[in-house]
């Protein structure tokens, strides 16, 4: 991810605006995404605040699926990047049943820290 993110991530007092551009920002510094924002993307962050989904939620999604794509064996093929937020969906859903524990998501940010893109 691009920066420590801050230690608490469910601020209740986000408005719209302030949710959709960290979901953004979050995104746009996963290792294996274009770097950049889409204007899809922006709906689909807007969408994710309108469910109510918590950022941490969403937050440890990106890592999770990240992680799965880039701590591979170094000898499988490379993976395309991925070209939408809507990618990580499914995973979204997934840590919304299977919360991940706290220290896992700091391990999996750690290992990820040096495929992430330069600030």
């Amino acid at each position: 991810m691009c920066a420590e993110p801050p230690t608490h991530h469910d601020d209740v007092t986000l408005n719209q605006q302030e949710y959709v551009c960290r979901v953004l920002d979050w995104y746009r510094c996963t290792p294996g995404t274009l770097g950049r924002v889409r204007s899809h993307d922006r709906v689909v962050a807007a969408e994710l605040y309108r469910r109510k989904i918590p950022p941490s939620v969403v937050e440890s999604a990106l890592i999770l699926a990240a992680a799965r794509r880039t701590l591979r064996a170094e000898d499988a093929p490379p993976l395309a990047p991925v070209r939408s937020l809507a990618y990580f969906l499914p995973v979204v859903e997934e840590v919304i049943v299977t919360p991940l524990a706290p220290d896992y998501v700091r391990y999996l940010r750690s290992k990820l820290a040096k495929y992430a893109p330069p600030t």
